[in-house]
């Protein structure tokens, strides 16, 4: 990824999203669902079937809508606090996983405070601002998958907020905070 010319600005588009879903599903010329079941869901030992919602041509919606049960997240989450590694088998690689929750310099429009007055922005990431690589899956309402990959912590948050934006995210990110300031490295 190119750094962007000066007096540009990122913008997140949901739909950058949805093509790469497209994308994947042509690559692999069958359901997405299907192939995360194989290659992630069913190797992590998940409890339950994960889904997307499913839109009029029979294409997984894959900007938003995910569906797992909350202890299969945090396997999930688990999964990416080390760095893809389950159980002594590499899943996911691990420079992929590093490349995707961690701001280049090159990249600094990305960055947090930049990119978003919070977070910054990786492979389909949310990066936390300081010094240590801290990443988050986020809903749309309030959902969250926070990961710390230096402590192996991970916590999981369901909701259901009004707005995306809700005043009330910043509690669940002040409980992460104090998570990680007590029980991190």
């Amino acid at each position: 990824m190119r750094a962007e010319p000066p007096g540009t600005k990122w913008h997140y588009a949901s739909v950058e999203t949805e093509v790469l879903g497209l994308v994947l599903r042509a690559a692999i010329r069958r359901p997405i669902t299907d192939y995360l079941r194989e290659k992630i869901w069913q190797p992590i030992g998940t409890e339950a079937n994960a889904s997307w919602a499913v839109d009029g041509s029979g294409q997984e919606v894959t900007f938003c809508c995910f569906n797992a049960v909350l202890r299969d997240y945090a396997r999930l989450g688990r999964l990416l606090a080390h760095d893809g590694k389950w159980e002594g088998r590499q899943l996911i690689p691990r420079q992929w996983i590093f490349d995707a929750t961690t701001v280049r310099a090159g990249d600094a429009y990305l960055a947090p405070g930049v990119a978003t007055p919070f977070d910054g922005y990786g492979y389909q990431v949310w990066i936390e601002a300081g010094s240590e690589r801290r990443f988050v899956l986020k809903g749309l309402r309030g959902q969250y998958i926070l990961v710390d990959p230096g402590s192996k912590l991970v916590m999981v948050h369901t909701a259901v907020r009004q707005k995306p934006n809700d005043p009330a995210n910043a509690e669940t990110r002040a409980l992460w905070a104090a998570v990680v300031r007590e029980l991190g490295r």
